[in-house]
């Protein structure tokens, strides 16, 4: 697969729902053996219609043969409920400039489409919370097609967030929290996110909270890893600028790079081994490489569900 830049002139494509679709597809096809396999949704078999169900599965080309309604049944259809958590907090806006089309907050959103798609697409219940230091909006977990399109819209709205967004912070212990009380039923959450939360022992309580009511979780460490992690900055100084705050650091990065790294590789495997204890899959989702390390988390973990 390829990155978001190489598949998509923007400019051209503001149809979210259309480029998760072609995100999807993409995906499937370039699998030499299927991501659906062991959960499949190919046709099975007919029954007879049931009065006062929908109509939308019926087989109109046997009741033109019969004169009877039969309802089209398909393989290992199931209910599973996802809920796709997605952090909108400034942070999330990096990296900025005209030439980075793509920064965290627009591959989260275009990562959460595709998981919609695939989730409407398995007939699976989903719904979507964005969050900053607040829970800025959360919908109900549903299949319908007016439901999709109300989250499309809702993610399409933070495709259009700008400069004018700086100094939105985040809450990501509290609104994990508010989270696991507002889901009543068993159901997968998935959270995508810098994971700049500040205390980390109250993320980790509130990762245990989700837990606790008995949720599946993955999370999606959503980072630009070359400047982020890697610190692949020009030997100069530089200005840093805090998104969320507005403080302002002036260094050069050669000499913090060494020191800097091994502090987030450190940070980034305690998260890890903190997320294997509560059995909550963890993975790293770098802006710059494609949307496979999405995708293929996401239907092993949905398989593992059925």
């Amino acid at each position: 697969m390829k990155t978001l830049q190489e598949i998509f002139n923007f400019e051209q494509f503001d149809n979210l729902e259309w480029v998760s679709k072609q995100v999807v597809e993409g995906f499937i096809t370039g699998q030499h053996r299927s991501p659906y396999h062991g959960f499949s949704v190919e046709f099975a078999e007919h029954r007879l219609y049931n009065s006062g169900e929908s109509t939308r599965h019926i087989d109109w080309k046997l009741y033109a043969r019969t004169d009877k309604f039969f309802v089209k049944k398909y393989e290992e259809e199931t209910n599973l409920r996802c809920m796709i958590v997605t952090d909108t907090s400034s942070s999330m806006l990096f990296p900025v400039g005209e030439k980075s089309r793509t920064n965290k907050l627009s591959f989260s959103v275009y990562s959460a489409a595709a998981l919609i798609y695939l989730l409407r697409r398995q007939r699976d219940a989903v719904g979507l919370t964005l969050f900053s230091d607040k829970i800025d909006f959360q919908s109900q977990v549903k299949i319908s097609e007016s439901h999709n399109k109300l989250l499309f819209s809702e993610l399409n709205r933070c495709l259009n967030t700008s400069k004018a967004d700086f100094n939105k912070t985040t809450n990501l212990a509290e609104s994990l929290h508010l989270i696991a009380e507002s889901i009543h039923r068993r159901s997968l959450v998935v959270v995508f996110s810098d994971l700049f939360s500040g205390n980390q022992e109250e993320l980790f309580s509130a990762l245990e909270h989700l837990r606790y009511n008995k949720h599946e979780v993955i999370i999606f460490h959503v980072t630009d890893k070359k400047f982020e992690q890697q610190l692949s900055y020009s030997n100069k100084p530089i200005k840093f600028v805090d998104m969320e705050t507005g403080e302002e650091l002036k260094l050069n990065p050669n000499e913090i790079r060494k020191e800097y790294t091994q502090n987030v590789d450190q940070l980034i495997s305690d998260f890890k081994l903190k997320c294997g204890q509560y059995k909550i899959e963890f993975t790293e989702a770098d802006i710059n490489e494609d949307f496979q390390n999405v995708l293929i988390p996401f239907l092993v973990k949905r398989k593992a569900m059925n």
